[in-house]
């Protein structure tokens, strides 16, 4: 078989992605999770009586042990499936993206296994972000002085 008659039969029996509907279920879904986000924030800051920048630090543990947990039970990768960039592009991504990395080699040890594999999946954003960061301070420095 030729390689245009291999990509017009891939093309052929292909599921066809339907990307306004994938959008806004993304865009729902991402909203959902800044809600439940804000709500945290909302209940921390007033129950528990803490400003508003400790009360968002707990919102981002608490959206993280959730994803991972939720990862760890088997559950968060349905959801993905379903919502997306939705669920996948916040902070519950990232902490998904490790737990299923560490869950997918917890066999071979600890150190060998989990240590050398868990940022598997992460490990690019936070070298990009790592040097984002850097760049994005350099010219900060320079242009703002500080």
């Amino acid at each position: 078989m030729e390689k245009k008659e291999y990509q017009k039969l891939t093309e052929k029996y292909s599921p066809k992605e339907n990307k306004l509907k994938n959008a806004i279920i993304a865009f729902l879904i991402g909203g959902l999770v800044g809600i439940i986000g804000q709500a945290l924030v909302d209940l921390y800051m007033n129950v528990g009586q803490i400003s508003q920048s400790e009360a968002t630090s707990l919102m981002m543990v608490t959206l993280i042990f959730l994803s991972c947990l939720f990862t760890a039970l088997g559950f968060f990768d349905n959801w993905v499936s379903k919502a997306g960039a939705g669920l996948f592009i916040p902070i519950s991504g990232f902490a998904h993206a490790t737990t299923s990395s560490a869950l997918e080699y917890k066999r071979e040890g600890l150190v060998m296994g989990i240590g050398s594999n868990i940022f598997k999946l992460s490990g690019s954003v936070i070298l990009y972000g790592v040097i984002a960061a850097y760049v994005f301070g350099i010219i900060r420095f320079v242009f703002f002085g500080g």
